[in-house]
């Protein structure tokens, strides 16, 4: 009898961990130039949706949210390298991706020592399945 709850147990724990780490992100800042620098490395076979995406199609596009505070101001929108479009068998339709790893960048100019809160929202998908999409929350400093 306790097998049963035993293998229960861990089917959900096995399922609830595939969908985890098919990106590792990580937010720095680049001190000379004030841009932050969103990287996102992709595991292999998986890909992550551009900014600029057709989402009437279906996925989420990734966006990064910065909380605004006083003590800094972003300056344009957050660039990205130029993707790779193809057709998503997932959705039936030309999308832009990345796959591997890709370098966001978001220029800023700080006041005063900066603690800079955001909200990296993504979806990634492989050849045949998606996950849902995620959150991702971070918190750098910058040091004027």
């Amino acid at each position: 009898m306790l097998k049963i709850p035993v293998l229960l147990f861990i089917l959900m724990f096995s399922i609830g961990s595939f969908g985890q780490d098919k990106v590792e992100w990580s937010v720095s800042v680049e001190n000379e130039s004030s841009t932050i620098l969103v990287s996102a490395v992709i595991a292999e076979g998986w890909h992550l949706y551009s900014q600029h995406i057709n989402n009437k199609i279906g996925p989420i596009p990734t966006t990064i949210e910065f909380i605004p505070n006083k003590n800094y101001t972003l300056i344009g929108r957050t660039r990205e390298p130029e993707s790779l479009k193809e057709y998503d068998k997932n959705f039936e339709g030309e999308l832009n991706f990345f796959k591997d790893e890709v370098v966001f960048e978001q220029k800023f100019k700080a006041y005063k020592p900066a603690i800079i809160d955001g909200v990296i929202t993504y979806m990634v998908c492989n050849d045949t399945m998606c996950l849902p999409p995620r959150d991702e929350l971070f918190t750098i400093t910058f040091e004027n």
